[in-house]
C-alpha cells in the first residue's frame, strides 16, 4: 500500500470502533483459532520468539498475553547509565527541547503542554530539556520499563486521537503525539521530575500500569488525573507498563547538562537497557 493510500485510510476509517473491537477480539481465548493467529503474526512480522520465556505460541490463551510476553531478562542487561532506554524500539527522534517545541518529523512540532494534557506548571519544568521519541514496531517487546529510578507523582489521561504512530504518519499528520489518545506519568528522580508519556494508537486495545492496571479499559470520557504520595519508588529497568498492542513512548526530562548519546540517530533500532545518556 502506498504512503497517500495508508494516510487517507487513516483519515476515513473509524479508528475508535476498530481499536476496540480488536481490543476485546484481543483479549479472548480462541483456542486453535487464537495459537494460529499468533503464529501467522511471529511469521509476518518476524518475532524472534527465541527471547520469549515461554517460546511456544500455544502458551498464550489470548493474543494480548502473546503481545505482552516475557523476555529472558538476561538477553537485557542494563548499562551502567544515568538514563537507559526503556524500551525495545527505534528512535522516532530525541534531542533538546527547543523551549518548549517538541520536535516530531519534517519540520512539524508540539508543545510540552500540548504532550501532557495542557498542565502549564508540570510542562515548564521541562523547558529545554531533552527529549526522546521511541516507536515500538508490532514485533518488539511491548513492555515498558524505568529509563532510571523514579516515584510516582501523577498520571494523566488524555484523550484523543487514534492514528497510527509509524514512521509515515509521524511525518505526515500535525501534532501526532499530542492529539493521540495518551497516558502521561510524572515521576520524581534523583535529577528532578521526568515524565513517560504512554501514546496510543490505532488497535492498541489499552495501556496498563504496574499500579494502576488498564487505564483506558474502558475509556474516561475525559481528562482524568491520579496524584500519588510518591511511596511507589521504581527502580532502574523495574516494569513499569504494557502496551496491548504496539506504540511509542515519550520521555521528558528538565535541563541539564547532560545530552544523548551521540551514536544515536532517528529511525536507529535500540534495545531496552542501552545507554540513553
Amino acid at each position: 500500500m502506498s504512503d497517500q493510500l495508508f494516510l487517507f485510510f487513516q483519515r476515513v476509517m473509524p479508528k475508535r470502533l476498530l481499536t476496540e473491537m480488536l481490543g476485546k477480539l484481543a483479549n479472548t481465548q480462541g483456542g486453535g483459532l487464537t495459537t494460529s493467529f499468533i503464529k501467522y503474526f511471529i511469521k509476518r512480522y518476524g518475532v524472534d520468539m527465541t527471547e520469549a520465556v515461554q517460546a511456544d505460541p500455544a502458551f498464550y490463551k489470548t493474543f494480548n498475553a502473546f503481545f505482552t510476553r516475557e523476555i529472558k531478562s538476561e538477553l537485557r542487561p542494563l548499562a551502567e547509565a544515568e538514563l537507559i532506554s526503556p524500551v525495545d524500539g527505534a528512535i522516532s527522534q530525541l534531542g533538546k527541547i527547543n523551549k518548549d517545541q517538541i520536535y516530531q518529523a519534517k519540520g512539524k512540532s508540539f508543545t510540552t503542554s500540548a504532550l501532557i494534557g495542557g498542565d502549564p506548571v508540570l510542562a515548564e519544568q521541562f523547558t529545554d530539556g531533552l527529549f526522546a521519541t521511541l516507536y515500538l514496531s508490532p514485533k518488539d517487546y511491548h513492555r515498558i520499563h524505568m529509563p532510571c529510578d523514579g516515584r510516582l507523582r501523577k498520571m494523566i489521561y488524555v484523550p484523543g486521537d487514534l492514528y497510527s504512530v509509524n514512521p509515515v504518519t509521524a511525518r505526515a499528520i500535525d501534532k501526532l503525539f499530542a492529539r493521540n489518545e495518551r497516558v502521561v506519568c510524572v515521576f520524581e528522580g534523583e535529577q528532578g521530575p521526568f515524565v513517560m508519556v504512554l501514546v496510543g494508537a490505532t488497535v492498541v486495545g489499552s495501556m496498563k500500569t504496574v499500579w494502576h492496571g488498564a487505564v483506558n479499559s474502558p475509556r474516561p470520557s475525559g481528562l482524568q488525573t491520579w496524584s500519588y504520595n510518591g511511596d511507589l519508588l521504581l527502580k532502574q529497568g523495574d516494569e513499569m507498563g504494557q502496551f496491548l498492542l504496539g506504540s511509542t513512548v515519550v520521555l521528558l526530562f528538565p535541563e541539564t547538562e547532560s545530552s544523548f548519546l551521540s551514536h544515536w540517530k532517528a529511525e536507529a533500532p535500540i534495545k531496552l537497557g542501552q545507554a540513553l545518556v
